[in-house]
């Protein structure tokens, strides 16, 4: 009875992730109504488990570290480009995603999150400069990075979760 509860809360927690994305393509914002209850999810989603998936203190220090690294490259980046150049959403969206990712995970995610949103920054500059039949200007490209992150957190709960129900499937079937 319990997996299928903790199935229910991944599904939930999916559809945050999917919310929180099509939020971010369209007003570029990841609103806190969304956030907050992704990461609350994410710490009844292991005690639930028992923090078998994750210990406690993996799962407090991946929150520690998503939000405080994203923090960090916000701050700089902000102080370089002389205005906002990556939300309190994304930060807080990150600081979430340790909960539910742990310490190697979050820094996987954050990894894969970047190159999705290199590879959605170079995707959009080509169309526009197809679109208006000019050469690509990656200079200064503006894009929301939550999109990005989503993939990389998605990809990495994939490669996290998918052992455990995996697991829990062959016990069913005996």
């Amino acid at each position: 009875m319990i997996l299928y509860l903790l199935f229910l809360i991944l599904v939930t927690a999916l559809g945050l992730l999917v919310t929180l994305a099509v939020i971010d393509l369209r007003v570029r914002l990841l609103p806190n109504v969304y956030v907050f209850p992704f990461a609350g999810l994410g710490i009844v989603f292991h005690s639930l488990a028992q923090f078998d998936i994750i210990p406690i203190s993996d799962m407090v220090l991946g929150g520690a570290l998503g939000y405080g690294l994203l923090w960090i490259i916000r701050f700089f980046a902000n102080r370089h480009y002389g205005q906002d150049s990556l939300g309190l959403g994304d930060v807080k969206l990150m600081g979430a995603a340790g909960l539910w990712l742990g310490t190697e995970g979050i820094l996987f995610a954050l990894t894969l999150g970047a190159f999705a949103g290199v590879a959605h920054g170079i995707g959009y500059a080509l169309a526009i400069a197809l679109k208006n039949k000019t050469r690509p200007d990656f200079h200064r490209l503006m894009i929301p990075a939550g999109p990005g992150f989503i993939v990389g957190i998605i990809a990495v709960a994939i490669w996290l979760y998918t052992p455990y129900f995996t697991e829990w499937l062959h016990g069913f079937g005996t």
